[in-house]
């Protein structure tokens, strides 16, 4: 029996630093919903828009697998493994922070904004040794087609993580439709974050930034009701 959880974009946290606008899919620093801690492994999915020339200064993690996936401007990475980077849209960045790992993220331009996704994986191993990856993808390796962009194995296309995860984008014309069929559907659910247009999700009718959660379910049937652009985060439930 297919169980579904829906988040509409206007019901997420909102955090308004200033220097930061971060909407919050799930619980996260002051924003607080014990029904909203997290969908199986996914623990963070944060819409951040940070302002020109600012950013997060010098903080640590641990025991989390991080992915920043840039939509807009050019964000800058620092860490204390000595990794420094800057990533843009169409970048995915990955950061096993294992037995713990220190790093900044900020604006890298004065004049417009920088916006991303910044999700957080719960690991299937802990106290790993810290692990930093980029890479560039090419976005129209993603139309009207899935793209993989993270999975375990590091032989895989896109980046890989230490969860038995699988993350897709797609960008479907309207009208067209494809099925996700899930790699581990006994275990595994998958969230669809909507990043700009209107879709149907098994039937669910989804808006730009809504985000929808389905598990116990085989596979996903996916319409664009609107041009699209989609990720799909499959991800284990227990």
């Amino acid at each position: 029996m297919m169980k579904t959880i829906l988040h509409k974009a206007e019901t997420r946290g909102n955090a308004n630093h200033g220097w930061l606008h971060s909407r919050h899919s799930f619980s996260f620093a002051n924003y607080y919903d014990p029904e909203r801690m997290q969908f199986g492994a996914l623990r963070v999915l944060n819409d951040d828009t940070v302002a020109p020339g600012m950013g997060f200064g010098t903080h640590p993690h641990k025991n989390m697998e991080i992915i920043s996936i840039p939509l807009e401007g050019d964000l800058e990475h620092k860490d204390s493994m000595g990794n420094v980077a800057v990533i843009k849209s169409g970048d995915i960045q990955v950061l096993s922070a294992g037995t713990g790992i220190s790093h900044s993220e900020f604006n890298k331009n004065t004049d417009k904004e920088v916006k991303f996704l910044q999700i957080w994986i719960v690991p299937n191993e802990e106290s790993v040794t810290p692990r930093y990856d980029q890479i560039t993808l090419d976005d129209h390796d993603r139309h009207n087609q899935f793209q993989q962009i993270l999975s375990p194995n590091a032989e895989d296309e896109g980046v890989w993580i230490h969860q038995d995860a699988w993350f897709h984008m797609t960008k479907l014309d309207k009208g067209k439709g494809l099925k996700y069929p899930l790699n581990n559907p006994r275990k595994n659910g998958v969230y669809v974050f909507v990043l700009d247009g209107t879709v149907s999700v098994n039937g669910q009718g989804l808006d730009s930034r809504d985000g929808f959660g389905t598990w116990e379910v085989d596979q996903l049937d996916i319409q664009a009701d609107k041009d699209v652009e989609l990720l799909l985060m499959e991800v284990p439930m227990a």
